[in-house]
């Protein structure tokens, strides 16, 4: 009994020196609030799991854990994140709007390329995306 109760202090203590690690660890404080609130999650189950482990429920936590639904919707999430991954950006643009952007480029008698623009200079190709920078402005 005492050794699972000086084990049960020792974890707490190993994982509040690592969270406090960790805290001191992160350069910026706009994550120190979600990483207070994950760490202060943990430590909740740390400090409940002798309790759960004397009611038994610790074991129906792992079974759940380790059940085939929980199995099934880990592999549906990590397959629907590889198709994700492996998908062309224009498999999610509808039908409807690949359709009218290519029949006005046809009807202005645009071709997507750059158009030719008449300056004074002569003739220089401008591409129609082309932003002009004036001026940048930093720290006023």
């Amino acid at each position: 009994m005492l050794d699972e109760l000086y084990g049960w202090i020792q974890s707490i203590a190993a994982y509040l020196v690592v969270s406090a690690a960790v805290m001191h660890a992160v350069p910026g404080k706009q994550y120190t609030k979600y990483i207070r609130f994950f760490s202060g999650l943990v430590l909740i189950m740390l400090l409940i799991s002798p309790v759960l482990r004397v009611a038994g429920i610790e074991q129906s936590f792992l079974d759940l854990y380790h059940s085939r639904e929980y199995e099934m919707e880990t592999r549906e999430i990590r397959e629907a994140g590889e198709r994700l991954e492996n998908a062309d950006i224009m498999d999610f643009v509808p039908e409807e709007y690949i359709g009218s952007t290519a029949g006005r480029e046809t009807e202005e008698g645009v071709s997507g390329e750059n158009r030719e623009m008449q300056t004074e200079n002569g003739a220089e190709n401008v591409d129609e995306n082309l932003i002009e920078v004036e001026e940048i402005r930093i720290g006023e």
